[in-house]
């Protein structure tokens, strides 16, 4: 029920272009997946998403285990009946956020106990338990249950998270059984090249079938994550499909590509829309701004999603200033349309071998340079 299809490759840069084949379905790679935390992405229906183009989304193992609960869902029929989203959807283990908890988790070789952050009741999770989860959630892509360092962090505490990350790998592939659903594997390191080396090499004897990068995009700066992936994507198998885990704004988008990576995901580009900010061709901008008070473009003169072809700055941000619903629906649409729209241009790009052009040709209008 899965299949990876590596199609073409850049012949100046490590971009590629691909397919993944799913049980619900098939992804056209490079991809962004918008992020639907508790089930939905925030603000959107089913049908917005699939208009706007979205082949894939992800879900989160940790809110949905704390409600409405694993079992309510497979009862339900699964994740995908739950929510009415037909297309494949990602299944993240829950790792980043049982390890963003800080004091209110406790790490051990079995797993990690951990507080909820709604009502502080007592949980576990160990490696089995996250895979559990995502089996009964139905997703088609499943991930190992991992340890995220934080950054910075010491030499040794991120070893010590690589050593258990491979450790519990394991156990996660033991313990995985399901018809459709596949695992995928979380390679950690940090900024050490050494374990991310390690760690590649003890991911990568077990054969999963995707393999994503973790543990970037937690506070470091762009260029030390740009050069982790530069010896980190070539590391990992040719014919199996790469996942940058989040990571949305377009410059890293665009730098991921041009190294390899296939797959990407990011809670930002929804979070920004309600908080009256939006991505354009000419940069981000913040529409809430009251130099946008008596502005009658759209947000994009170049983007022709349903907010930037019905609707004007000036009214999205008289509709942000009254707290109406539709204007952060509407911020919503547009950055959902603009990133899944530049994957698509990425993606005809490398088809026609001018990908690095493209890209080159989209940052100096994206920082406000002049072309040429």
């Amino acid at each position: 029920m899965f299949e990876f299809k590596l199609h073409k490759e850049a012949a100046d840069c490590s971009a590629r272009l691909g397919t993944i084949t799913t049980a619900h379905g098939t992804i056209q790679t490079p991809i962004f997946m918008p992020v639907g935390t508790l089930a939905t992405v925030k603000a959107m229906s089913p049908r917005e998403l699939d208009e706007i183009g979205a082949q894939i989304i992800l879900s989160n193992t940790y809110h949905l285990y704390l409600r409405p609960g694993h079992g309510l869902i497979h009862d339900a029929g699964g994740l995908h009946k739950f929510m009415n989203w037909e297309k494949p959807i990602l299944t993240d283990s829950g790792g980043f956020q049982v390890f963003s908890l800080g004091d209110l988790r406790k790490i051990t070789e079995d797993g990690v106990e951990f507080r909820s952050h709604i009502d502080g009741s007592k949980h576990f999770f160990s490696p089995e338990h996250a895979t559990e989860v995502q089996m009964a959630l139905g997703s088609d892509i499943a991930m190992t249950f991992d340890q995220c360092p934080p950054y910075p962090c010491e030499r040794e505490e991120v070893r010590k998270a690589v050593d258990r990350t491979t450790r519990w790998a394991q156990r996660c592939l033991d313990f995985h059984n399901h018809d459709y659903q596949v695992l995928f594997g979380i390679v950690q390191g940090g900024v050490y090249r050494d374990l991310r080396e390690s760690s590649t090499e003890a991911l990568v004897k077990m054969d999963f079938p995707g393999y994503a990068i973790g543990g970037l995009s937690v506070g470091e700066p762009k260029p030390l994550m740009y050069e982790v992936l530069d010896y980190t994507t070539p590391m990992l198998p040719r014919e199996k499909p790469r996942y940058l885990m989040g990571v949305g704004t377009p410059d890293a988008l665009l730098e991921g590509v041009a190294k390899g990576v296939d797959m990407f995901d990011c809670v930002l580009p929804t979070r920004i829309a309600r908080n009256g900010t939006v991505m354009t061709s000419q940069g981000k901008l913040v529409v809430r701004n009251a130099a946008y008070a008596r502005d009658f473009q759209p947000l994009d003169p170049d983007c022709n999603c349903y907010a930037c072809s019905n609707f004007s700055r000036a009214y999205i941000r008289h509709l942000i200033k009254a707290n109406e619903i539709l204007g952060f629906r509407l911020t919503t649409i547009h950055n959902l349309h603009f990133l899944l729209d530049l994957m698509s241009k990425v993606r005809q790009a490398i088809t026609e071998e001018r990908f690095l052009q493209f890209k080159d040709n989209f940052m100096r209008q994206y920082n406000g340079e002049q072309k040429g």
